[in-house]
């Protein structure tokens, strides 16, 4: 079969080519894809690129990836199942993550067919086509953390979502929403049109205001890049209202090389969640089999629309993660 093969880690057009490789042969527990579409996403361009350094301690290889075809997230066909798969069945249309646990591995999506545990594939929603759903399973997991908090959102909270228009940051609103908030959309002028048509009650130029400068005060703070000091964003927190960071580390343009922006930011808000009670995050681990299934039913209903921005043929993989 084609696949995209990468020989090292570095820039993807330096690292990735197109090539052959073995057609995979499902496990018992496992179902064979054909790969319709797959997506980009920041945890796919950290693995090709091997940043930052800890990452490779963390599942893909200390000197090289461990699996040199790189994705995690697809939407395709079912080709055929192993001996104790009985949830699918050839044919079905299926998307999710290709991998059980974390996404900082390669997951072998870039490729005509990919084995998939089947406990962690759900159906297709025909509603939605094969290259929305590619593009929910890794941004959705982590959006879904805005409604796993304890307690979730009740209906009339209000949540900002700082980072709105981004992979992660319009699914966490668009989820928000579906949930009953009243949302609050941070990001660029040039997003805010895309943010209002995604459902956001009240958009914000970043650039233009500076939200924990508002005076207003948010149930929930949903903080995709991470860029106020947690001094700042505690303004921006209601009495009793959380807080929940994901420090996205913009390509490597943010953070140190061993250990990037996001792990230095959770160990210090690990101290200081000792002593403000917002800075805690108090939710629940979900199995992912049960948040893409949540996924799968908020696709199914219309709540979520994923934004494409563009697509690319197999062989120009390395332009698309570059882009």
């Amino acid at each position: 079969m084609r696949a995209i093969i990468q020989s090292a880690y570095g820039a993807p057009r330096d690292v990735l080519r197109i090539g052959e490789a073995p057609m995979p042969v499902p496990a018992a527990d496992e179902v064979l894809v054909r790969v319709r579409a797959a997506s980009v996403h920041p945890d796919v361009w950290h693995v090709v690129r091997g940043w930052p350094l800890i990452l490779r301690l963390m599942g893909s290889g200390v000197r090289r990836p461990r699996s040199l075809i790189p994705g995690t997230d697809m939407a395709g066909v079912v080709e055929s199942v192993g001996s104790a798969v009985t949830k699918f069945c050839p044919g079905d249309e299926v998307f999710g993550e290709t991998t059980r646990g974390t996404q900082w591995n390669n997951g072998r999506a870039y490729a005509e067919f990919v084995t998939v545990p089947a406990d962690v594939l759900v159906f297709k929603p025909a509603n939605a086509t094969f290259e929305q759903a590619a593009a929910v399973p890794t941004a959705g997991l982590i959006a879904l953390q805005i409604v796993q908090r304890k307690g979730g959102i009740k209906a009339g909270q209000t949540v900002l979502v700082n980072g709105a228009g981004g992979g992660v940051g319009a699914l966490a609103l668009q989820i928000a929403k579906a949930h009953g908030a009243t949302v609050t959309a941070v990001d660029s002028a040039s997003k805010l049109d895309l943010l209002r048509s995604l459902g956001a009650d009240h958009v914000i130029d970043y650039k233009a205001e500076d939200f924990t400068r508002s005076g207003k005060r948010h149930d929930l703070v949903f903080d995709i890049p991470g860029n106020h000091s947690v001094s700042a964003l505690r303004r921006a927190i209601a009495p009793g209202g959380g807080y929940v960071l994901i420090a996205h580390d913009q390509y490597g343009t943010k953070g140190g090389r061993v250990f990037g922006k996001g792990i230095p930011r959770f160990l210090k808000l690990l101290v200081l969640s000792r002593f403000h009670r917002e800075l805690r995050f108090s939710g629940t681990r979900t199995p992912k089999a049960k948040s893409m299934a949540h996924l799968a039913e908020l696709l199914a209903a219309g709540n979520l629309t994923p934004v494409i921005g563009k697509t690319f043929p197999l062989e120009e993989t390395a332009a698309a993660i570059h882009a």
